[in-house]
C-alpha cells in the first residue's frame, strides 16, 4: 500500500507541475546568452553590426527534472542586416518554445526594423520595431487530471473534463530603444505592447501581459592601444512581465562580467527568478565560454541552479551559433555598437 501512495504522490506532482507549466505560458521564455540572440532582446539591436548574419539558439532548462517530461526547451533563429536605404536594420526571427513533454507549444514569427539616429560624434540612438504573429497550442491528450486516478491502479479512468480550444492565434506587437557610445550601450524594451487574448478555455479571459526589459553595459579594454586584443565587460539586465513595478508576477535580473582575450570569450553571471505564478525562487549561477572569428560565433552556456529546484532540475544548458556575412564597404559613415554578442 506505501508503494501505491508513493506512486500516486509522484503522479500527483507530475500534474501540479503541468499545471505550473501552463500558468507559465503567459511567462516568455528568457535566454540567458541574452546577447547572443539580440532580436528577441531588443527590437532596436536588428542590424547593429551592418552586415548579414543568421543566429541560431538552443536552450534546454531543468533536462533531468523527477517530475519527467516536464522540461522547458525553446529554439530561435533570426537573420539581419543594416540596410542603407532605410537607415536602419531589417530581420525576421522565428522561436520555437517547448515545454511539458510538447503538451505546450509556442510559435512566433516576427518581422522588425530599427532606425539609426546619430545624436553626435560621441553618441548614437536606435530605436526599433516588432510586428510578430503567435500561435499557442495545447495537446489535451497528453494531460492528465484527478477524476483519472484509482488509488490502487493510478490512471485508468476518461476524464470528465472537457477540453478548451487545441490553440490560439494573435498579431502582437513590440518596441525598443538602444543608446550607445563607444564603450557604453543601454536599452529598453517593451514586448505585447497590446496585450492580446490567449484563451484556451472559453470561460477564461487572459492576455498576455506586457514584458519590460532594461539592459546596459561598458567594454573595457585590457590595452588601450589595441582593444581588440582583450576587454573585461560588466552587464546587467532586468526583465518585469505582469503585475506592477511594486508588484511583479514575475520578474528576472542579470549581473555579470563577460572577458575576451583573442578568440577566447567567458562569463560569469547570477541570475535570479522570482515568479509569483508558481511560487518558485529560481536562483542560478551562469558560467559561459564561447569562441568568435570574423565569420562566426559559438557560445555554450550552463546555468547552475542554487536555489531548493537543484537536485531535480539538471541546470539548463543554452548553445548558440552565429554565421557572420561579407559585405561590400558603404560610403555611408557607420557606427558600430561595441558589445558582448553572448
Amino acid at each position: 500500500m506505501k508503494t501505491s501512495v508513493n506512486w500516486l504522490k509522484t503522479y500527483t506532482y507530475t500534474f501540479l507541475l503541468a499545471l505550473a507549466s501552463m500558468s507559465t505560458q503567459a511567462q516568455d521564455p528568457m535566454f540567458t546568452q541574452f546577447y547572443a540572440n539580440p532580436l528577441y532582446l531588443n527590437p532596436a539591436l536588428t542590424g547593429v553590426e551592418r552586415c548579414p548574419r543568421v543566429i541560431a539558439n538552443y536552450r534546454n532548462q531543468w533536462p533531468k527534472t523527477v517530475f519527467g517530461g516536464v522540461n522547458y526547451v525553446t529554439y530561435a533563429v533570426s537573420y539581419d542586416q543594416h540596410v542603407d536605404a532605410f537607415n536602419g536594420g531589417l530581420g525576421i526571427q522565428v522561436v520555437n518554445d517547448q515545454s511539458g513533454n510538447q503538451v505546450f507549444n509556442n510559435y512566433y514569427a516576427s518581422g522588425l526594423y530599427s532606425y539609426n539616429l546619430p545624436v553626435n560624434r560621441k553618441l548614437s540612438v536606435r530605436l526599433g520595431m516588432q510586428a510578430t504573429y503567435i500561435q499557442k497550442s495545447i495537446d489535451w491528450s497528453k494531460l492528465t487530471f484527478g477524476d483519472m486516478i484509482d488509488e490502487r491502479y493510478g490512471f485508468i479512468y476518461q476524464t470528465n473534463e472537457t477540453p478548451g480550444k487545441d490553440n490560439v492565434k494573435m498579431a502582437d506587437f513590440s518596441a525598443g530603444a538602444l543608446a550607445f557610445t563607444k564603450m557604453f550601450y543601454g536599452g529598453i524594451s517593451v514586448h505585447h505592447l497590446t496585450q492580446p487574448e490567449e484563451n484556451f478555455l472559453s470561460s477564461d479571459v487572459t492576455t498576455l501581459p506586457r514584458k519590460y526589459t532594461a539592459h546596459a553595459g561598458f567594454v573595457i579594454p585590457l590595452n588601450k592601444r589595441f582593444p581588440k586584443e582583450g576587454s573585461i565587460s560588466p552587464n546587467f539586465l532586468y526583465s518585469q512581465q505582469g503585475g506592477t513595478f511594486a508588484s511583479p508576477n514575475a520578474n528576472k535580473a542579470f549581473l555579470g562580467i563577460y572577458a575576451t582575450k583573442g578568440p577566447i570569450v567567458g562569463g560569469l553571471w547570477f541570475r535570479t527568478n522570482n515568479s509569483a505564478i508558481n511560487g518558485l525562487k529560481q536562483e542560478s549561477f551562469v558560467a559561459l565560454f564561447g569562441l568568435h572569428t570574423d565569420y562566426m560565433r559559438f557560445g555554450y552556456s550552463y546555468d547552475l541552479t542554487i536555489s531548493k529546484l537543484t537536485n531535480n532540475t539538471g541546470g539548463s544548458h543554452e548553445i548558440s551559433v552565429a554565421l557572420l556575412f561579407d559585405c561590400k564597404p558603404k560610403r555611408v559613415k557607420f557606427r558600430y555598437i561595441n558589445c558582448p554578442k553572448f
